[in-house]
């Protein structure tokens, strides 16, 4: 009788490992990261740093330059335009700081009030894509979707747009003039996608920043493949199958042992 109870319970716990291999795998959407412009050198240079996830077209899309300009600038040859963690790229040219002259001194003043300055301004802008392979990325060869509602808000509620993305990469939904200070960004996904990125972010914009958020999503409805013997899909509910099966005999095989032992 104790072999029946071990094989009784084999039987249940094979059948629950077989059960699940049926659940599909989920991940968890990788978090976006936002760049800021970089500030120019004193030789009139702007150089970014490649972050880790970088891609060109991403790179390209955050300081607003078409890809063939990135790569002319960094004689990046090829077919492919790959960039590594740390690199320093060349994104365009800014007039070299001129250093004034000193002069005379001034004669002092008497000081007058000052008013409170104004504060600065910034622009946020928004890019939905086609993630195809869902792993929540903006790769080179994904495009962008259009259809997206975005909507931006401070957290006094003194600023409020909306407006909805395109499928020009090199031409995002942008909001200018936005005021310095913490806003949050929500993107609803077109019917028929799911989102594969989170569709609300906070950002911080300080004077002057212009900060790129990319959203993916992906088509939520695709037609099944068809099926072949080697298909891995139509080995999955064989094991479900079985696996149900070997959890009704060992079951069974409890049952039965249990009215032997009275």
């Amino acid at each position: 009788m104790k072999k029946i109870a071990i094989l009784s319970i084999s039987l249940v716990i094979v059948g629950i490992w077989l059960l699940l291999l049926t659940l599909p795998a989920t991940a968890s959407p990788n978090p976006q990261i936002v760049y800021n412009t970089p500030t120019p050198h004193p030789d009139g240079r702007i150089l970014y740093v490649v972050q880790p996830n970088d891609t060109c077209i991403r790179i390209a899309l955050l300081h607003k330059i078409s890809l063939d300009t990135l790569r002319g600038l960094n004689n990046i040859r090829g077919t492919d335009c790959v960039v590594q963690v740390g690199q320093e790229l060349l994104i365009g040219y800014a007039g070299p700081a001129e250093s004034a002259t000193p002069g005379p001194s001034p004669t002092p003043t008497p000081l007058l009030p000052t008013s409170t300055p104004l504060p600065g301004k910034a622009s946020v802008c928004v890019v939905l894509f086609e993630d195809t392979n869902g792993n929540g990325l903006l790769d080179d060869i994904e495009s962008g979707l259009a259809g997206g509602a975005v909507s931006i808000s401070n957290g006094s509620g003194s600023f409020s747009k909306t407006g909805t993305t395109v499928s020009d990469l090199t031409a995002p939904l942008c909001f200018e003039d936005v005021t310095e200070g913490a806003y949050s960004i929500s993107l609803a996904v077109p019917q028929g996608y799911n989102p594969t990125t989170s569709n609300s972010r906070t950002v911080q914009l300080q004077a002057g920043d212009t900060s790129t958020l990319d959203f993916g999503a992906q088509v939520s409805l695709k037609a099944p493949p068809p099926a072949t013997n080697s298909d891995s899909g139509s080995r999955i509910p064989l094991f479900g199958l079985l696996g149900a099966l070997l959890i009704l005999a060992g079951i069974g095989l409890g049952v039965y042992l249990r009215r032997l032992m009275k």
